[in-house]
């Protein structure tokens, strides 16, 4: 198995804990940004963490919880029962050296993005814009761009819900952020949380560099992980399968500035 695609570690509880050293593989040896973990919680059960130096933006991908950060309480939020609803996530802010705290108030799916903070917010709930429509046919997709560069809401994270279409092709044509060359390119690591409808489906994402020297392609299932230290990354949802995921993205600049692999751009310049 890729060292790239993490499994979830069970059905409930913290069914992922990706830190930036459990990261750290021989695939992706200098990983020092990008934090994920997530939660499936039962009605009534809690989660707490400290964010130490580190900000968090917790999503919740379905369900309703009360949500609690430092002292401010922001009671139930959640309206989105299934993911695939395609409605608005429920999303709050927490600066580093704060805490949180969340009860289920029914069975939720809580995300936990995390990456360095430098303390310039304070904890709220975020706005979340309205669902757009990127691409053009088979590579049509449907984002809510939680915290993307467009809006000041955090020190360094960039958060995005991607909804790919059964058969269709997302994080395509195949595009890089692996170099710290601002305006060309920043240098973003990236995770992917996947989720699949029905949920015994599976997809299939490619992370691979121009050189070759890394070129992995794995089949995800609900609930999985991939991890994207470098290369391009495009995703593939089967027909008869349609594919959610939660990209979580930071680096040493708050910008999310990126190269399509140049034998493919030839399809963004044609759909553009």
């Amino acid at each position: 198995m890729s060292d790239l695609l993490v499994h979830p570690a069970g059905k409930t509880g913290k069914i992922h804990d990706i830190t930036v050293e459990s990261a750290k593989t021989p695939k992706s040896p200098g990983w020092n940004y990008v934090g994920f973990g997530v939660y499936r919680l039962k009605a009534g059960e809690s989660a707490a963490e400290a964010t130490g130096d580190r900000e968090a933006i917790l999503v919740l991908v379905e369900g309703k919880a009360n949500i609690s950060a430092g002292s401010e309480s922001f009671g139930e939020l959640g309206q989105r029962m299934n993911v695939f609803e395609r409605t608005k996530p429920a999303c709050v802010y927490v600066p580093n050296d704060s805490d949180w705290t969340a009860t289920a108030t029914t069975d939720c799916t809580l995300a936990i993005c995390t990456a360095p903070g430098t303390g310039n917010h304070t904890a709220r709930v975020l706005e979340v814009p309205d669902l757009a429509t990127r691409g053009k046919g088979s590579n049509t997709r449907y984002i809510f761009p939680i915290a993307m560069e467009e809006s000041d809401v955090a020190d360094s994270l960039l958060v995005t819900e991607v909804f790919t279409p059964a058969g269709n092709w997302s994080s395509y044509p195949p595009h890089r952020h692996d170099e710290d060359n601002y305006p060309d390119m920043t240098y973003l690591e990236e995770t992917y949380y996947h989720r699949l409808n029905p949920e015994q489906g599976y997809g299939h994402q490619r992370v691979f560099t121009e050189d070759g020297s890394l070129d992995e392609t794995m089949s995800v299932s609900n609930h999985d992980v991939v991890l994207v230290p470098k290369g391009h990354h495009p995703c593939g949802a089967p027909h008869g399968y349609d594919m959610y995921y939660l990209n979580v993205m930071a680096g040493p600049m708050r910008k999310w500035r990126f190269q399509n692999h140049p034998d493919h751009d030839w399809i963004a310049q044609r759909d553009a």
